[in-house]
């Protein structure tokens, strides 16, 4: 059976993701809503040592039109070094999806961070701009400022929802250097006066607030509020899960 579009983009965000570093499977659970007899989804968390943490939510549901595949790759809380995420959606009868790399200091404060992690994004940034046009995704302004500038995110047709594969293999392929070979120690001494974990949390809980993302409350509407508030729970955090399943070991690097 073919993978949906915004499946196989995720399909090859994982594979992509495997290729990094032994990636070990801690929690892969069904996840159910009333709408429907049978499970409208999944949730997997993955750890590594370089990659703290993979959080994967695959949401479902043929009834209204949905098919959505969320993806968070999480640095360690004392890094420097970005998050990568990919979000791609069919939903309403529109195809769209975001790429971004979550910035873990304040880029107007500390250009040295912004050239060594953003900059070498910029030819792809804006070639997609050329060719696709500005965003036209419903995102708001604060969950712009809480990403970064760079971030790809639009509607889009399926020739375009097909075409944004290569700019995701540029960005992640950036992001998988700056994870393999970490930021320039002088770069790193530029940002003495952030406390990375502390920044990390605030912004997580900023970012995934059902306050700010309006997409909380379609969450909660499609799976509950406990199955919600534990996926939102693993985004917040980079630790794991108490109860976890056998593990099951995805192997790369």
């Amino acid at each position: 059976m073919t993978a949906s579009l915004p499946r196989a983009l995720s399909d090859r965000t994982m594979a992509a993701l495997a290729g990094v570093e032994n990636l070990t499977r801690v929690t892969e659970r069904e996840l159910t809503s009333p709408m429907s007899p049978g499970p409208v989804g999944e949730l997997e968390i993955l750890r590594g040592e370089r990659i703290a943490k993979v959080v994967r939510v695959a949401l479902t549901v043929e009834q209204i039109g949905m098919d959505s595949h969320m993806i968070f790759a999480f640095t360690p809380a004392d890094s420097a070094v970005p998050h990568f995420t990919l979000d791609s959606v069919m939903a309403g009868g529109y195809l769209a999806y975001h790429i971004d790399l979550v910035q873990r200091a304040d880029l107007a404060c500390h250009l040295e961070y912004l050239n060594a992690v953003y900059q070498p994004l910029t030819p792809a940034f804006e070639e997609v701009r050329e060719r696709f046009g500005p965003s036209t995704a419903a995102i708001g302004p604060r969950q712009h400022a809480m990403m970064s500038p760079w971030m790809l995110v639009n509607r889009a047709d399926e020739e375009h929802f097909t075409e944004i594969g290569g700019y995701l293999d540029r960005y992640f392929e950036h992001w998988r250097g700056l994870v393999d070979k970490g930021l320039p120690a002088d770069v790193v001494a530029t940002l003495a006066d952030t406390d990375l974990p502390a920044r990390d949390e605030r912004n997580r809980a900023n970012l995934f607030s059902p306050e700010v993302d309006p997409v909380w409350a379609n969450v909660t509407r499609l799976l509950g509020e406990e199955q919600s508030e534990a996926v939102r729970g693993e985004l917040l955090t980079n630790e794991l899960p108490t109860n976890e399943l056998p593990t099951n070991e995805v192997r790369g690097g």
